[in-house]
């Protein structure tokens, strides 16, 4: 009895940590994606006189180049001077061309961040005062389209390949030596080296243009591969293929004098290849701590080494289970996988669990920071999601323990008993066999002696691999084992998808932080603009739809009786300027039954309408709707009452 709960109790202990663990919050400033904080001039205002510079201040430090930051005039021509400079920290500026003419400016900016991710935007301003744009700034996000596609693919195939081939030769290693000789095994091994090996020097070429231009005919541009060698991801990149080129001397190792090493030498060179196998691995799950989400923001000293081991627990677990599938399916029936190998992988996949789940919940608070990152970000809503995955696939793993530990190795004498009842049909089959080489041998190539013995070779081909299909299924407790082995795979293949995407996503910590000190330049534009006459509103809006979140700003000014001049800019969560199909918004005085007043601004670029003339008949306190549409059903209005005149 004590035996049963035991495992049960572990099992809850593990489902527990591995939902409410990344659960954990905690204080501190940290970034990963850098985010844009503010920027002189600032987004949507009126400037009397131009400026000689624009600057920009990230959440971090960023990577750019001579096209990173633009500045374009309502024509769409460039008005800067094309060399950014940094300014101080994380503050990036670019110097404008003098006697610029009054209108509206659009600022972009592309730039990479501290963790090789790209980043871009845009938003507007106006010298003295608002005008129609001929720019149009689309909202896709930086490292989108056909190479942003083929990158995020060749990342997913880079982290596959790593997860076979280091979990399939530490399965061969340390749970199952006789499997350095299965064909199937060392193709499987193989094979995610090539992976990860093709993989990386895919990503090697697309990475300038991924950064850049996004372009497909930059992918074989030499002057950026040239640039990409020089940055932090180039040389991870490169890194990993030096290190690969080790893993393909340890694989040749694995499956060539290895497995013909027998009793005190191969103990001796199983320890050598432990420590060779790990020290490479190791390697190249630093090629991605170096240079992705763990290298920077809080506490990146700490972060780098347990990203090193969330990475070697994932590809022990997984690319293990991934070879015990291979094997329980594929391996000959004169070489099964035996019950000892099992359980000693079952023992391994716990321990992996464990560190995943702990290395997991410590990555989830550094990049989440808050409870409500968990539902207010993308990167949350992610997470959850692989939480609820990695629940699912350690329910499943239970189920294979159980199956391992009732699973009974089938000795020799079992295997005659369930194969006596067909040892006169197999022997007189041989002996058919014997008849038909001896047919084939004596008959001319070519005559019908020939074929007839050429036909019964085959059918007896496939007798044998029927009957050894039939005797490798006879152990219910290892058919049951292969059929939950296949569902942790099925499952696994999904959480690898999710973990690629949350890789390239920008961490809830550094969004919300985004969108806070937007709300703050807000605040402190909209009390600037309060003394000077003028009049902002900033309500947040849910229209229930996909992507229906965001912030709408209305910008009154003076804010006086009489004509007034009105500006609406809509963004994201995180501050980022976006479209919407439909903005109205209606003035209404009720303590005199006036209005509503409906108007309809226009629209001028990337989440900006402008409307002049708005007439506010006379002084009191009104109340603002704006009508925010997101989509041709989801819609919704929000208000404010704010004192006008």
């Amino acid at each position: 009895m004590t035996q049963t709960i035991a495992p049960r109790v572990r099992m809850l202990v593990l489902l527990f940590l591995a939902v409410t663990g990344a659960l954990l919050a905690g204080a501190g400033p940290a970034s990963a994606h850098a985010a844009l904080t503010g920027s002189d001039p600032a987004q949507g205002v009126v400037v009397d006189k131009a400026p000689t510079q624009v600057s920009l201040t990230f959440s971090e430090t960023v990577s750019m180049n001579d096209d990173s930051l633009r500045v374009l005039d309502p024509k769409g021509t460039r008005v800067d001077t094309g060399k950014p400079s940094e300014i101080s920290g994380t503050t990036y500026a670019v110097q404008l061309h003098s006697g610029l003419p009054d209108g509206t400016y659009t600022v972009t900016y592309q730039v990479v961040s501290a963790d090789s991710h790209p980043v871009a935007g845009a938003y507007t301003f106006s010298i003295g005062s608002p005008s129609e744009t001929s720019v149009s700034v689309s909202d896709q996000e930086a490292g989108g389209g056909i190479v942003g596609w083929l990158y995020g693919f060749g990342r997913y195939a880079s982290y596959a390949g790593f997860i076979v081939m280091t979990g399939g030769a530490a399965f061969v290693l340390a749970c199952w030596q006789r499997g350095t000789g299965v064909r199937v095994l060392q193709r499987l091994i193989v094979t995610g080296w090539v992976a990860m090996t093709a993989a990386t020097l895919f990503l090697l070429l697309l990475r300038g243009s991924y950064t850049s231009s996004g372009k497909v005919g930059d992918v074989f541009d030499l002057d950026l591969l040239g640039q990409v060698l020089q940055t932090k991801t180039g040389a991870a990149l490169v890194s990993r293929l030096l290190l690969l080129s080790a893993a393909a001397l340890f694989i040749a190792v694995l499956f060539g004098s290895y497995d013909k090493r027998e009793g005190e030498e191969k103990r001796d060179l199983t320890f050598g290849l432990a420590i060779g196998g790990t020290v490479v691995a190791a390697g190249l799950a630093a090629s991605w701590a170096m240079a992705e989400h763990a290298s920077t923001g809080l506490q990146p000293g700490i972060a780098m080494p347990v990203d090193v081991l969330h990475l070697l627990a994932v590809a022990t677990w997984l690319g293990g289970l991934t070879a015990l599938l291979v094997a329980l399916y594929r391996a000959p029936a004169d070489r099964p996988v035996e019950a000892p190998a099992a359980r000693r992988f079952s023992r391994l996949a716990f321990s992996s669990v464990l560190v995943v789940v702990a290395t997991g919940t410590y990555q989830s608070w550094r990049q989440l920071g808050s409870w409500s990152a968990f539902t207010d970000t993308r990167y949350g809503r992610l997470l959850l999601l692989k939480i609820g995955l990695v629940a699912l696939l350690v329910g499943v793993a239970w189920i294979s323990r159980r199956w391992t530990a009732q699973l009974a190795d089938t000795t020799t004498e079992e295997a005659v008993r369930k194969s006596a009842p067909e040892k006169e049909r197999v022997t007189a089959s041989a002996g058919t066999t014997d008849t038909a080489k001896q047919t084939s041998g004596d008959a001319e190539p070519g005559s019908t002696s020939a074929k007839r013995a050429a036909q019964l070779a085959r059918q007896q081909a496939a007798v044998d691999a029927t009957r050894q299909k039939r005797l490798r299924d006879s152990d219910t407790h290892r058919f049951g084992l292969r059929r939950s082995v296949l569902a942790e795979a099925g499952v696994a293949v999904v959480v690898l998808a999710v973990t690629t995407l949350l890789t390239s996503t920008e961490p809830g910590r550094t969004e919300q932080d985004a969108a806070a000190a937007n709300r703050a330049s807000s605040s402190s534009s909209s009390a600037g603009d309060s003394a000077s006459g003028a009049l902002t509103l900033d309500m947040s809006f849910d229209t229930g739809g996909t992507d229906g979140k965001g912030v709408v700003s209305v910008d009154l000014d003076p804010a006086r009786t009489g004509a007034n001049e009105m500006h609406v800019y809509v963004t994201r969560p995180n501050g980022r300027a976006f479209d919407v199909p439909e903005v109205k918004v209606a003035f209404t005085l009720q303590a005199k039954d006036i209005g509503p007043l409906p108007v309809v601004p226009d629209h001028i670029t990337t989440g900006h309408w402008s409307a002049n003339g708005v007439q506010i008949p006379m002084a009191g306190e009104w109340e603002i709707s704006v009508t925010v549409r997101t989509s041709d059903i989801d819609q919704v209005t929000v208000s404010k009452n704010a004192q006008i005149g």
